[in-house]
């Protein structure tokens, strides 16, 4: 089985698998428009002058809708290992590396739809941004969701299928809510511990976006439109992140290649 095949195949088989596939996309859509449409005139968000509602959700969601994406790669790795797939590909010309870049390239392609469905949410409800601020944000949001696919990698070859949902479900949660998803948070120390995690900075890398505002209305200067708004602090995190994922994947992979 060539590359090109098994991916076309992953593709096949994710966009078929109607509750995955809905699950993934549809679910932050309806969490944007319930949070986002009633305060789609609310311009002061979080007493915050010129930070636009639906855009601060908008940006938010981004990150927690492609987080959702890119780790469901893990859910599909558990279900194969438990009916014993993997260890029929393994037979197989497909190569290990080829194998896990196909996982990371679906959830990546789900992670491009739901950021895409996102912005025509947004722009729905007002949202307008330049369109060096539309690509700089897409392209650190996907920078971001490096470490998140590591830990997908990591997390579907050490849980069984039962376990793999709930976890990846409550994770998520709990990393949107550290990752400043739902409110922004400000300063102290809690919020001196969340910028240690990956989620953070997977929001921050979002808030690019912040520098448009609603037409007539200006923005909010955080993340200067071209302006990348990370700083030094977020890519070493994210690197430590990367390194520190991409490690444990290595390792799950091959204890329970071992176990097979």
């Amino acid at each position: 089985m060539s590359t090109t095949s098994y991916l076309k195949y992953e593709t096949l088989r994710t966009v078929r698998n109607k509750q995955s596939f809905g699950f993934s996309l549809v679910f932050p859509i309806v969490m944007y428009l319930l949070l986002a449409a009633p305060n789609r005139n609310d311009h002061s968000f979080g007493d915050v002058p010129g930070l636009f509602a639906p855009q601060y959700y908008m940006i938010s969601l981004l990150g927690f809708g492609s987080m959702i994406a890119v780790l469901s790669c893990g859910a599909r790795i558990a279900a194969e290992r438990t009916i014993g797939w993997n260890r029929q590909l393994r037979i197989t010309p497909l190569s290990v590396r080829d194998y896990l870049a196909a996982k990371v390239g679906v959830g990546y392609l789900l992670a491009l739809i739901a950021m895409a469905l996102l912005y025509i949410a947004g722009a729905a409800l007002g949202v307008r941004l330049s369109a060096s601020a539309w690509v700089i944000m897409s392209l650190l949001v996907l920078l971001a969701l490096v470490p998140f696919a590591a830990l997908g990698i990591a997390l579907g070859h050490l849980l069984n299928a039962d376990a793999a949902g709930p976890a990846m479900g409550g994770g998520v949660s709990l990393l949107a809510f550290l990752g400043g998803t739902w409110f922004p948070i400000t300063g102290g120390w809690f919020a001196d511990l969340c910028k240690l995690l990956p989620s953070w900075w997977l929001v921050q890398a979002g808030h690019v976006g912040l520098s448009g505002g609603p037409p007539g209305n200006g923005g909010v200067a955080a993340g200067g439109g071209s302006h990348n708004p990370w700083g030094v602090e977020g890519w070493i995190v994210l690197a430590f992140w990367t390194i520190t994922f991409s490690a444990l994947a290595m390792w799950a992979f091959r204890r329970d290649t071992a176990r097979a």
